[in-house]
């Protein structure tokens, strides 16, 4: 028999485990309380500057938003976009060392409404009444009033009177060049327009001007009633697609149609998503699947510049989920749950489902698969 006691006890290398008590990586001085990954140990503060620095770094690095531009930020109240409305807020006020100096705004697509569809078309799945949803949506409100961005709640049902022209790209002429010294003369041009706008300010209330926009400057976007109509016939849409893979794809179209719309009608020329790396590595392999591969690049990539006139831009896309729930919990970051439309299907075999299932149980036993599929 082998006798490991006896005959190898002092050679067996035991696996040292590691554990928050240790030092944190970064200031050396404080007790850390969490681990991001293997050795890497933060305490509050650090941790707290560190994620807000990469969201800086990210927008620092690519130099797509340029000075003055109106951006609008798709919330759909998950942990990743409520975290990136956080950052956003905290980039603009007036404490920030170097603030943000776009426009921002809000939109949220009432996607509650597929939870109605789920009833009739996965066969009396118990969906969401509509009391529930307006909860939901009452609730996302008071988070967006109190940014004091503008903001834009939008029905899925909507998407039946977009127009035609919302499938076409638009032209992409009027697009600043996106070099080094152009952008730095955006941005001196953005201060020196200030200055010429209000004359008392300094260079420094004129950076931080945009950050004090109040509601009095700009009209809230207010949410258009729908009518039971509109949603039977967004039932009967969903309902003549038989697949679960199929339906989410056209929710995931309908969602960008809705948001591109609003974008181009108020005058955005940038969309962040809150993608994170977790979710973009999902994406990947689903696309992957449904053979999309050749549009990996536009899809996962920072910036997706295919609409032409309107710029996808994915700043939170360094950021693992496991970051993003760390940094929510630890500041409070409020977010809301919506259910997907698989959350009460009896069937959950679509390929988006079973991609995410697949990549999060091999996340738990190899901690480094999200960022191979990624990078």
């Amino acid at each position: 028999m082998c006798q490991v006691d006896e005959e190898y006890n002092g050679q067996l290398e035991h696996r040292v485990t590691p554990r928050v008590s240790k030092k944190c990586v970064k200031c050396k001085e404080n007790a850390a309380v969490l681990i991001i990954r293997a050795g890497d140990a933060f305490c509050r503060g650090c941790f707290k500057e560190y994620f807000i620095h990469k969201f800086r770094a990210m927008l620092g690095k690519n130099r797509v938003i340029f000075p003055g531009e109106k951006v609008l930020l798709a919330v759909s109240g998950g942990p990743a976009s409520s975290s990136m409305l956080s950052q956003v807020q905290e980039g603009l006020s007036r404490d920030a060392p170097k603030k943000l100096r776009f426009v921002p705004g809000i939109i949220y697509i009432d996607g509650n409404v597929q939870m109605i569809i789920a009833q009739v078309a996965l066969g009396g799945a118990s969906g969401q009444s509509m009391e529930e949803r307006e909860r939901a949506v009452a609730q996302l409100e008071s988070v967006f009033r109190a940014t004091n961005y503008h903001y834009h709640i939008v029905h899925l049902e909507q998407v039946l009177s977009l127009p035609s022209s919302v499938l076409e790209a638009g032209s992409s002429a009027t697009e600043k060049p996106q070099t080094g010294s152009s952008y730095k003369a955006a941005v001196d041009q953005f201060i020196q327009t200030r200055k010429n706008q209000h004359p008392d300010l300094s260079v420094e209330n004129a950076q931080s001007h945009l950050s004090s926009l109040s509601m009095q400057e700009v009209e809230h976007g207010g949410t258009s009633p729908i009518t039971p109509e509109q949603t039977q016939a967004l039932q009967r849409l969903f309902a003549s697609v038989r697949t679960l893979t199929a339906k989410e794809d056209l929710l995931h179209t309908l969602r960008q149609h809705l948001i591109l719309h609003t974008a181009r009608t108020q005058g955005y020329t940038k969309v962040m998503m809150g993608d994170s790396c977790s979710r973009l590595a999902i994406k990947l392999l689903s696309n992957i699947s449904l053979g999309r591969g050749a549009s990996l690049a536009t899809d996962t990539g920072f910036s997706d510049p295919r609409y032409g006139d309107v710029v996808i831009v994915r700043p939170m896309r360094d950021y693992s989920s496991k970051e993003i729930a760390y940094y929510n919990r630890m500041f409070d970051i409020p977010s809301v749950f919506i259910p997907g439309l698989d959350t009460k299907a009896q069937d959950k075999a679509s390929i988006q489902h079973l991609t995410e299932s697949f990549v999060t149980k091999l996340q738990t036993d190899f901690p480094s698969t999200v960022s191979t599929i990624y990078r």
